[in-house]
This record gives structure tokens, C-alpha cells and sequence, in this order.
């Protein structure tokens, strides 16, 4: 039996009332295999997750659709690697 995390979708549901992410650019730091981020980059106009294990964004690439507005990069969050004010929303869910 494989071990499903959050079969309700409580995270999403509870992340989807207090930010709007229809056509938002976010940035999800800390997002491991994407699992959370699957949950609401349909809406975003482009999200981005970052993390530094190269070993989960492997997963979170191959479960994730293609094409898509889902990207993953390799990075910590001591060393985002983009330009302030590129993103609408930032997301650090488990990241603390």
C-alpha cells in the first residue's frame, strides 16, 4: 500500500483561501518531489519550485505534466536564483 500524504487535499484547500494564485507567478521554496506545488500551479500563470535536493526534483519532474507552467530548479533559499520582484507569490510550506 503506498502511503498517500494529505488524500483530502487540506494543504491546497487551506493554501487556495488566503492567496490568490489565478494567473500569479509564484515561487515555492523548499519543494522537495512538488507534491504541494501539483496542488496549485494550475492556476498560476507560471510557478517555479526550488530546491536543494537534486534527488526529489528528479521525482517532482517526472510526476509533474509536461508542457506545463511548473519549472524546477536546483537552489537554496539562501540563494534564490532570480531577480526581486519576479514572483507575485512566495510559498515556504514546509520549508521552516
Amino acid at each position: 500500500m503506498t502511503l498517500q500524504k494529505d488524500p483530502e487535499n487540506n494543504e491546497g484547500k487551506t493554501l487556495l483561501r488566503f492567496a490568490r494564485f489565478e494567473n500569479a507567478r509564484i515561487l515555492e521554496v523548499g519543494c522537495g518531489e512538488g507534491r504541494l506545488t501539483r496542488r496549485y500551479a494550475r492556476a498560476s500563470s507560471l510557478t517555479i519550485g526550488l530546491d536543494p535536493d537534486h534527488s526529489a526534483l528528479r521525482v517532482a519532474r517526472a510526476d509533474s505534466p509536461r508542457p506545463g507552467n511548473i519549472h524546477f530548479a536546483g537552489a537554496s533559499a539562501s540563494n534564490i536564483p532570480f531577480r526581486k520582484e519576479t514572483f507575485d507569490i512566495a510559498i515556504l510550506a514546509w520549508s521552516l
